[in-house]
């Protein structure tokens, strides 16, 4: 029962980072030009990219925290003040720096990026979620990490699915309705993100416990 619940907060925590619908009007603006088949091939290729991303996370970030000496209770402590921000930008329906900065948004509409670029790396698969999967992913076993990487099979299957029909659910729901969605899933994020700081605390300094 513990697994399958941390494996549903895995979820629902990568499914509130990369907020899909957040990422609704950059994919209509970046393939406004293109056609439908165009538009197809680059929502395969950025969900495509954001799985590699990801599940290169879980596979190689205990290595790389290894490598750099970091514990995993301070990564947590990091990581949730990074989950934290991203949800308060999230809250005002906004997509904050932690996403996307002034210059790289810049860039996007100077059309110097290709829609990879921005939405795949590191609009999607940024620091949040990276450091979501690394967090999860501190356990030993082959298996705990093919479950990990099932779920973000799972998340990027949806992601795939509301790229794909962008261009009907975008003017459908407006964009009131995914700022809507977009607070939903920012208010879901923030308790996650504390949740995930307080952990991390509580390993560091035990007398808060």
């Amino acid at each position: 029962m513990i697994d399958f619940q941390e494996y549903l907060r895995y979820l629902v925590t990568l499914t509130a980072v990369l907020d899909p619908f957040l990422a609704v009007p950059i994919f209509l603006s970046v393939t406004s030009a293109a056609n439908p088949a165009g538009r197809r091939r680059l929502a395969d290729i950025v969900t495509l990219t954001v799985f590699a991303v990801l599940a290169g996370s879980a596979l190689f970030g205990e290595g790389l925290l290894r490598l750099i000496g970091a514990s995993v209770p301070a990564f947590q402590a990091g990581g949730g003040l990074v989950l934290l921000l991203m949800a308060l930008a999230m809250l005002n329906a906004r997509v904050g720096e932690m996403r996307q900065t002034q210059a790289e948004a810049r860039e996007l509409e100077s059309g110097e990026l290709s829609g990879v670029v921005p939405l795949a790396v590191p609009l999607l698969a940024g620091p949040g979620a990276i450091s979501t999967t690394i967090i999860n992913a501190q356990k030993d076993g082959l298996v705990h990490v093919a479950a990990l990487i099932v779920c973000i099979a799972l998340v990027c299957g949806v992601l795939w699915w509301v790229l794909r029909i962008a261009d009907a659910v975008g003017p459908k729901m407006g964009t009131t309705g995914l700022n809507i969605a977009t607070r939903l899933l920012g208010l879901l994020l923030a308790a996650i993100a504390i949740q995930t700081m307080a952990e991390g605390l509580k390993e560091l300094f035990p007398g808060l416990a």
